[in-house]
């Protein structure tokens, strides 16, 4: 029987690459693996699988019966629906530790690093098992888009190391240039639905018992965002409606200037205030710095809703 290898939902570009770079080295130590994802691909990631030559992991959503083997979250909101059903057979994960529980003993490889394919990679080395140039080319590109090309605060040394000897094995010669090259496909933006882009990194989380949404969308410029930031608003109103949430938030992040804006549709007007000391001004507040939705953002936030 095999192990799927699966992420969080509406999946980012660790955890479609983590699931296939896990999948292979499961397969190389003789533990059958299939990579899978829960959402559609950004234009990120589809860039990546296209640039080193992967196909999209199979689409799917039951795991029922399954065994499983979580990638990049260990939290109840971002797991498959049907993930009480199924048995987790591991985590690899670089966030908090979320609520997912488990009735037998698993594998968990849980680092406060930057990116879940950091962690991969070491689990490479500790098995002593040969990357593949193509598999070594998705995992840096991971790296460099969850450490937004190291400029994150959630970049350790141990992700930068990673990055190089993935580079050297890929035999990419310039990784930064092709971390930019990433970044330029986040950015056009043009001609894509509004709910298409709020929903393009978004993760809902269970903070105190109020359901959070938050969304972010990384750019080169902010100005990509001129003409829709008003519909950006309306669009995040309605899906803190839809999704009885109690608060809505979705970070405009400028990875050149180094901060984000942020937008917030929210039950309690004085949250931001009381998470980052900013209070809002017609629903926005300028973050200087705030590059991380994991260290910068949802901590706080949680900690304002305590």
């Amino acid at each position: 029987m095999s192990v799927y290898v699966v992420g969080h939902k509406i999946p980012d570009s660790d955890s479609i690459c983590g699931a296939i770079a896990l999948a292979n080295l499961k397969n190389a130590i003789g533990e059958p693996a299939i990579p899978a994802r829960l959402g559609e691909l950004s234009p990120e990631t589809a860039f990546i699988l296209e640039k080193f030559g992967f196909e999209a992991p199979e689409f799917k959503t039951s795991y029922a019966g399954e065994e499983v083997f979580i990638v990049d979250h260990s939290e109840l909101t971002q797991a498959p629906d049907d993930i009480a059903e199924a048995t987790i057979v591991g985590i690899v994960d670089h966030h908090k530790l979320g609520d997912l529980t488990t009735s037998t003993p698993l594998e968990c490889w849980i680092r406060p690093v930057g990116c879940s394919n950091t962690i991969i990679k070491m689990m490479y080395d500790f098995h002593g098992v040969t990357i593949p140039k193509n598999i070594a080319g998705i995992m840096m590109c991971a790296i460099l888009s969850d450490t937004v090309i190291f400029k994150s605060p959630t970049c350790t040394t141990a992700d930068i190391k990673c990055v190089e000897a993935l580079a050297e094995i890929a035999g990419i010669e310039d990784f930064k240039e092709l971390g930019m090259d990433m970044f330029k496909v986040k950015s056009a933006v043009e001609g894509t639905p509004v709910r298409d882009l709020v929903m393009r990194d978004f993760k809902d989380f269970n903070m105190n018992g109020h359901m959070v949404g938050i969304g972010q969308l990384e750019v080169i410029d902010l100005s990509v965002f001129d003409d829709i930031k008003a519909d950006l608003e309306t669009d995040i109103a309605a899906l803190k409606a839809e999704g009885g949430r109690h608060s809505m938030l979705l970070l405009l992040t400028d990875i050149m200037k180094e901060g984000s804006e942020l937008l917030i549709v929210s039950d309690d007007a004085a949250l931001t205030e009381r998470a980052y000391g900013k209070a809002t001004e017609n629903g926005r507040v300028w973050l200087d710095g705030v590059l991380s939705r994991k260290k910068q953002i949802v901590p706080q936030l949680q900690e304002a809703l305590a």
